[in-house]
């Protein structure tokens, strides 16, 4: 029997710029996406006598409600099929860390499942079924870098900027996108906190959910003020909704040392992760 072990890797917002509020509920949107290869979960489908899905994380839900079953759902309607299969997923990817795992999950699945039973939907009805599921996970089904538009489902390829040596921090709490967005267009900044574009290595890098999120959320824009003032960084951001921030290295920054400090410093529990972005 088919077996496919695939990666579902995670994502970095360079940049995240609102637009504005569409009539639809939605906000238009203009950002900056790019893969982290080294940071993936790990999703085996293969063929079975019945839909199974199984998750290592008990705290994610595993009925209808999540993206990877709805992904299941709406492409046997669209490939007008019964997908019988066994889906396995190990989850690395931290969940409502603003890092794309699940929408990365919705993705892989559309793509395995087509192979899996032999290509029925073309890349388009592919994307078709992505965009409806939700706004970042048409970004996962492409390969390097994108510009994504509208509310995000709008994709355009761009070349990839440079491989960018990146340390993310994570405090044990999420951040829910919805709410984050909402709380968008009567935010204010915090005085003393940086919110300026900051221009590295050819990327402005910059995000508008930084005001909402860190109103509420003061200890990520600590973090986010923690990296700046530290020696091995050259910029740093919050990436998507949060609640992840991220730094850019400089090539002789020690991770591990930065890691021990941060939980010194800032909050024992703090997950965190190094390695570089797709270039």
């Amino acid at each position: 029997m088919k077996t496919l072990s695939l990666s579902s890797p995670a994502k970095l917002n360079l940049s995240l710029k609102i637009l504005s509020k569409r009539e639809d509920g939605f906000h238009e949107i203009d950002t900056l996406m790019v893969k982290l290869p080294g940071l993936a979960d790990q999703i085996e489908i293969g063929e079975s006598s019945e839909f199974r899905f199984h998750c290592d994380d008990p705290s994610l839900p595993l009925g209808e409600e999540n993206l990877i079953v709805k992904a299941v759902r709406a492409f046997e309607t669209a490939a007008k099929t019964n997908a019988l299969c066994s889906i396995s997923l190990k989850k690395l990817i931290p969940h409502g860390a603003g890092l794309g795992g699940g929408s990365s999950n919705a993705a892989v699945t559309l793509l395995g499942l087509n192979q899996l039973f032999d290509f029925p939907l073309r890349t388009e009805e592919l994307h078709g079924i992505a965009a409806k599921l939700g706004s970042d996970i048409p970004f996962f089904l492409t390969t390097g870098a994108a510009r994504c538009t509208g509310r995000g489902e709008i994709v355009t390829a761009v070349p990839s900027p440079s491989a960018l040596r990146v340390f993310l921090l994570k405090p044990s709490f999420s951040v829910a996108t919805p709410e984050a967005y909402q709380r968008w267009q009567e935010s204010h900044e915090i005085p003393s906190i940086c919110y300026r574009v900051q221009n590295y290595s050819g990327v402005a890098l910059e995000n508008s959910l930084e005001r909402p999120v860190f109103q509420k959320h003061r200890f990520l824009a600590e973090i986010k003020e923690w990296l700046l003032d530290r020696r091995e960084t050259q910029a740093a951001l919050m990436s998507g909704s949060g609640s992840t921030v991220f730094g850019v290295l400089k090539a002789d920054a020690d991770a591990e040392t930065l890691a021990a400090s941060a939980r010194t410093e800032l909050d024992p529990s703090l997950w965190h992760w190094t390695g570089f972005t797709e270039a």
